[in-house]
């Protein structure tokens, strides 16, 4: 998938992160969440941000989301927030998520 850059234009929808009645994360919402935004046109993704909810996500949480979401997303780019306390854990998910295809 290509990067972000100065040439990149459109849509970038801020993507929510729906979670269940018990607080874990809710992986069919989440596809239909994608699928909903592709189906209006969006040009692209962001997720895990602010109202991504990242603070509540275990770093496990964090990658599983970010893959099942650039695998999904297909064509449109997606750009991942990779906020955390420490600046170890910020490089191993920037890593880990870029290998996995995300646009920035």
């Amino acid at each position: 998938m290509p990067l972000i850059s100065s040439d990149t234009k459109g849509v970038y929808v801020i993507a929510v992160t729906p979670f269940d009645d018990f607080g874990r994360v809710d992986y069919e919402s989440l596809d239909r969440v994608v699928d909903f935004y592709a189906e209006k046109g969006a040009d692209g993704l962001t997720i895990l941000g602010m109202m991504g909810e990242a603070p509540k996500l275990t770093q496990a949480e964090t990658l599983e989301i970010s893959r099942r979401v650039i695998a999904r997303a297909g064509r449109l780019p997606v750009v991942v927030g990779v906020s955390s306390p420490g600046l170890a854990a910020i490089a191993e998910v920037s890593a880990a998520v870029m290998d996995m295809g995300a646009a920035g």
